[in-house]
């Protein structure tokens, strides 16, 4: 350590001796992970109750972590400027009001409906530990959108959607929220509605998701200790997998538990700097909603124009 100012994690990667300010960020994710569980385990019960708490505290967390970015950020690349503001701003709204409705209207009530219909229980769920609950609900969220995200690397169809989504030139803390419709719905879905757990906790593990993959996606230079890298996903973890080397998108598929990459074999250790996809060209809003029909549409076309040069004069 000393004449290069450098240091090995525990991971092994070689990184800048961290000053007083980098070790305060570094402990951020895993405190607001901390105030997220004790927020939903000790508020009020009025404030537990309330439709609007969770409606409150999602936005929240991300501009917390937004402003967070101003103050300590990871690389001047990634920085944020006004046409990336506000199509992130898009896509979290977007993901608030019409993902959301559809997720309700076409996942979340018909699995209600067959729970009653067949009877389907699990006092027993009720009966355990509030935060065992809360993990619980993380943990099956996240094994869910670990092999839906496996399943859309692997199979063209479901690429289509999630492509997009890897387009991105830049990380922060919004663009969790930023991909083709089709795919932020894919990613909304799970069997949680099936099950009976306390509903405080159900929105803890919602609240511990989006606090860690906010971070995972954010321009903060912020390195978690590794009681916390070893489980949840970091910036580190996904940075690499956004990166624009194909062999690298095949790794860290976590997207806030890292562990099961590393259960399943698919985690990688490494970090990515330039991030994006083919010549990391931008897509537009208008681009990534086409993009899962764009081989129709070139079909389409090339169909009218062998028509047209077919065509007498």
């Amino acid at each position: 350590m000393s004449a290069m100012e450098i240091e090995t994690t525990a991971e092994g990667a070689l990184v800048p001796v961290a000053s007083f300010k980098d070790k305060a960020f570094n402990l951020l994710p895993p405190l607001m992970v901390a105030a997220v569980l004790l927020f939903w385990s000790q508020a009020p019960q009025a404030v537990l109750d309330s439709e609007w708490t969770l409606t409150i505290t999602s936005p929240l967390i991300m501009l917390i972590v937004l402003g967070l970015e101003q103050v300590h950020e990871r690389h001047a690349g990634w920085r944020m400027n006004r046409q990336e503001f506000f199509t992130d701003l898009f896509y979290v709204v977007l993901s608030a009001t019409v993902i959301s409705w559809l997720t309700v209207r076409l996942a979340e009530n018909p699995l209600l409906a067959a729970k009653a219909s067949l009877g389907i229980a699990t006092p027993s769920i009720t009966q355990l530990p509030w935060l065992v609950q809360a993990l619980m609900v993380f943990t099956i969220i996240e094994f869910g959108q670990y092999w839906m995200h496996r399943l859309m690397h692997n199979w063209t169809p479901f690429w289509l959607t999630h492509a997009p989504h890897h387009h991105i030139t830049q990380l922060n803390a919004a663009k969790g929220a930023v991909g083709n419709p089709i795919e932020l719905f894919l990613i909304s879905l799970s069997v949680i509605a099936l099950l009976d757990f306390d509903k405080t906790a159900m929105f803890a593990a919602f609240n511990l998701g989006g606090v860690v993959s906010t971070f995972a996606h954010a321009n903060v230079r912020a390195n978690p200790p590794i009681w916390y890298s070893f489980f949840l996903t970091t910036i580190r973890h996904h940075s690499l997998h956004h990166s624009v080397a194909y062999e690298n998108t095949r790794c860290n598929y976590g997207n806030s538990l890292i562990l099961l990459d590393r259960i399943f074999g698919t985690y990688r250790e490494g970090e990515g700097i330039e991030v994006g996809q083919d010549d990391r060209r931008r897509l537009s809003i208008l681009e990534q909603t086409l993009f899962p029909f764009q081989p129709l549409i070139d079909r389409y076309k090339a169909r009218r124009a062998q028509a047209s040069d077919a065509a007498p004069a």
